[in-house]
C-alpha cells in the first residue's frame, strides 16, 4: 500500500478483477446524486477515504485527478502508464492501481483498479464550485441495472436478474451496444431537412448537449449558422470547435426540435478509436431531459420524458466562462454584538466570517474568476479579461451565488444589458456587456 502525498514510488504488481457487488438480500441501493452543470456527481470511497466521483460513462475504469499536496488517499499496488483521451494534446502519463476497496454506498468492489492522474491541469472542481476527485463509468453498470431520476436526482441500483421493467413507466426502450466497455444508442438528427442515422456514445460524464463529428459522405454537415467555442477539457487537453443547432434529434418515439449541438474540431478528437464507427455523442443536457433504465446486462435503455424535457437549451451568450480562483476576503457592516467564527461550508454563503463588536465583518468567500473568454463575444468586445475577479453581476455580490447561478445571471437573453464589476491588477472596473444573438 502506497500513500498519495504528492510524490509516489512505483511497483508493477497484478491482482485478478473483481466486480462490484451489492449485499446478499438487498433489492436495491438507492443513491441521492448532486446535479451540477448537467454532470452527476455521486459520493465513494477509496480504501475508507470519502470523495466524490462524476458520474461517466463514456470512461472504463475509475479515474482519480486533483490530488494535491493536502489530500492524503491510500492506494495500492502502483505501476505507471499512459492515456490518451479527448483534446489536442498528446498522451498523458497516469498510474494504474490495482487491488483497492471502492464503495458507492453499500455497492462494494473490493479489488478495484483505478488510473491516477497526477496532471494538476486536470481539474473539474474550479468549474463545478465543489471538490471533484474522479470520474467512474463501466465498471459501476456493468452488472447493474441503474434508474436514474434526473428530475428527483437520485439513482436506484438494481440486481440484473432482480429488476422487471415497468413498460407503462418507462415509453421508450432501445438497444444499448457495449463496445470496449462503453454504451452507444442509434438515434436520428434532421440536417438541412435530411433524416441521417447517428451512432452516439451514452455520455454521462459531458455537460453538454449533443456532439457530432462532420461526416460529409453520410451527410453530417455543419450548419451555415454556428459560431467558433470552447467545448471543454478532455483527458489529453482543450476542445476547440463549432456550436450551433441542429433541426431535430430523433430518440426513438421523442423529437427535440433545435437541438444545441457541436462539431468538435478534427485535432481535438483524433484520439478516439475508429473501430466504433461512433457519429458524436449524447450528453447530459439532454439526457436530463429523461428519467432513464440504463441496463447493461441486457443491453437495453428505457426512457420517459421529465420536468425537464420542455425547457430550453443554455447557451454561453456572454461568451465567457466562469471558475473559482481561490477564495478572497470582503468586509461588510456588522449587525451583530457576538464576535463568532464559522467554517467553510456551515453557512449558506460557504464563507468564513470574523464579527467584530458592532463594527465589521471580515469574511473570506470564493473567489470567482473569467477562466475563458471567446472571440467576437459581448465579454470580449467589452474588453473584460482572461483573470479578472468577479466581484458582482448586475449590483449583486458574486459570491453570494453558487458558481452555477451567477453563470446563469452573466447569460442573458439578446438584447439585455449586463453589468459587471471586476477586479484587475487591484484595480475595481465596471463593464456593461451587450448580449447579442447567436444565430
Amino acid at each position: 500500500m502506497w500513500k498519495i502525498i504528492g510524490i509516489l514510488l512505483f511497483f508493477p504488481f497484478l491482482v485478478g478483477a473483481q466486480s462490484f457487488e451489492m449485499p446478499e438480500g438487498k433489492r436495491f441501493e438507492k443513491i441521492k446524486f448532486k446535479f451540477i452543470n448537467n454532470l452527476i456527481i455521486i459520493p465513494a470511497k477509496i480504501n475508507g477515504t470519502p470523495l466524490s466521483f462524476i458520474l461517466d460513462t463514456g470512461v472504463s475504469k475509475p479515474i482519480l485527478f486533483n490530488l494535491s499536496d493536502k489530500d492524503s488517499i491510500d492506494v495500492k499496488n502502483v505501476s505507471e502508464i499512459s492515456l490518451k483521451g479527448l483534446g489536442e494534446g498528446e498522451s498523458i502519463k497516469a498510474l494504474s492501481s490495482v487491488g483497492n476497496r471502492f464503495e458507492i454506498e453499500s455497492i462494494t468492489n473490493t479489488n478495484q483498479q483505478i488510473y491516477i492522474v497526477l496532471d494538476k491541469e486536470l481539474n473539474f472542481s474550479p468549474k463545478l464550485g465543489i471538490p471533484i476527485h474522479g470520474i467512474i463509468g463501466y465498471d459501476f453498470f456493468e452488472n447493474f441495472v441503474v434508474e436514474v431520476n434526473y428530475g428527483s436526482k437520485f439513482l436506484k441500483v438494481y440486481h440484473a436478474d432482480q429488476y422487471h421493467l415497468n413498460e407503462r413507466k418507462y415509453s421508450e426502450t432501445l438497444s444499448l451496444q457495449v463496445e470496449n466497455k462503453k454504451a452507444y444508442i442509434n438515434a436520428a438528427a434532421i440536417l438541412g431537412n435530411s433524416r441521417v442515422p447517428i451512432k452516439l456514445l451514452l455520455d454521462t460524464g459531458s455537460s453538454d448537449a449533443v456532439w457530432l463529428f462532420k461526416n460529409e459522405g453520410k451527410g453530417i454537415r455543419i450548419p451555415v449558422s454556428n459560431f467558433g467555442d470552447y467545448l471543454g477539457r478532455g483527458l489529453s487537453g482543450s476542445i476547440y470547435g463549432k456550436r450551433t443547432k441542429i433541426e431535430e434529434l430523433i430518440l426513438g418515439k421523442y423529437a427535440i426540435k433545435n437541438t444545441k449541438t457541436a462539431f468538435p474540431d478534427h485535432a481535438s478528437i483524433k484520439g478516439l478509436s475508429k473501430q466504433s464507427e461512433r457519429n458524436g455523442s449524447i450528453g447530459g443536457e439532454v439526457l436530463k431531459k429523461f428519467n432513464w433504465v440504463i441496463d447493461y446486462p441486457n443491453k437495453q435503455i428505457s426512457f420517459k420524458s421529465n420536468i425537464n424535457y420542455k425547457k430550453p437549451f443554455w447557451f454561453n451568450t456572454s461568451g465567457m466562462g466562469l471558475q473559482h480562483g481561490g477564495v478572497r476576503y470582503v468586509k461588510e457592516q456588522s449587525t451583530s454584538s457576538k464576535r463568532i467564527m464559522k467554517n467553510i461550508g456551515e453557512a449558506t454563503s460557504n464563507k468564513v466570517e470574523i464579527r467584530f463588536d458592532n463594527e465589521i465583518v471580515i469574511s473570506m468567500v470564493p473567489e470567482i474568476i473569467i477562466s475563458d473568454i471567446r472571440e467576437d463575444s459581448p465579454a470580449k468586445l467589452a474588453g473584460l479579461e482572461v483573470g479578472d475577479i468577479v466581484l458582482s453581476v448586475n449590483k449583486r455580490e458574486a459570491h453570494k451565488f453558487k458558481l452555477q447561478e451567477l453563470t446563469h445571471m452573466v447569460d442573458d437573453v439578446p438584447g439585455k444589458k449586463v453589468s459587471i464589476l471586476i477586479e484587475r491588477r487591484g484595480e475595481k472596473l465596471l463593464f456593461n456587456l451587450r448580449i447579442k444573438k447567436l444565430f
